[in-house]
């Protein structure tokens, strides 16, 4: 099995040395880009192929909300997530809106940062105690979440059953077959929901139907 492709966007060298030294025992991980800041690692995305992108918030010339909605808008296969000191709720909740796949404060053990990156490519995502915290707060259901519906939200049976098994960290084709659907059906399913309720990709539809009790 090919390694997954790892890029890393911090502008402190230092640190970003640091990551890479500390998981260099994970040989399912390849490190093939570093970048000192969003610009820096946009030039040389599409060459580099990665398949997770570890991004700082606060960087030089282009910060990480900015790159993270440009990398989810123009290579929405590539998995982003956030490895920052910012310890904000509302940080956590925006940059998963703008479909960051997990959110990882710069003090989380490599251990971790090794689940991660193997749970986003299985899962689309990953939610940390830090994370899943901000689904209980008030103050992220206050935050803008630009859902399509304005009157009561209403699933069908089966998209309550895909929603259930999506925040259970399922994948489409894990969901496929405890569902006896197809792959693509379970796909049509999510995609006509994302497009119901103004989300991105997973994390959002998560997100969505926890905050609004979707499921049981």
């Amino acid at each position: 099995m090919d390694p997954i492709k790892v890029a890393i966007a911090d502008d402190h060298q230092i640190f970003r040395k640091g990551v890479i030294l500390s998981m260099r025992s994970y040989t399912e991980f390849k490190f093939v880009l570093e970048a000192n800041n969003g610009e820096e690692l946009l030039a040389n995305l599409a060459e580099a192929a990665p398949d997770v992108v570890l991004c700082d918030l606060k960087m030089p010339v282009k910060d990480g909300i900015d790159t993270t909605k440009q990398i989810t808008k123009d290579y929405p296969h590539i998995r982003v997530i956030i490895l920052t000191m910012y310890e904000d709720e509302r940080f956590v909740g925006h940059l998963m809106d703008c479909g960051a796949a997990g959110y990882l404060l710069k003090s989380t053990d490599p251990s971790e940062i090794k689940k991660a990156i193997l749970e986003v490519m299985k899962t689309g995502f990953y939610l940390n105690p830090f994370v899943n915290k901000v689904l209980v707060k008030k103050n992220y259901s206050r935050q803008k979440f630009n859902p399509t519906l304005t009157t009561e939200i209403v699933v069908t049976d089966r998209e309550k059953e895909v929603l259930t098994l999506v925040c259970l960290e399922f994948t489409a084709a894990e969901i496929a077959l405890k569902m006896d659907i197809s792959s693509r059906t379970v796909e049509a399913i999510k995609d006509r929901m994302m497009e119901r309720f103004g989300v991105k990709n997973s994390v959002g539809l998560a997100f969505f139907a926890m905050k609004n009790q979707l499921i049981d």
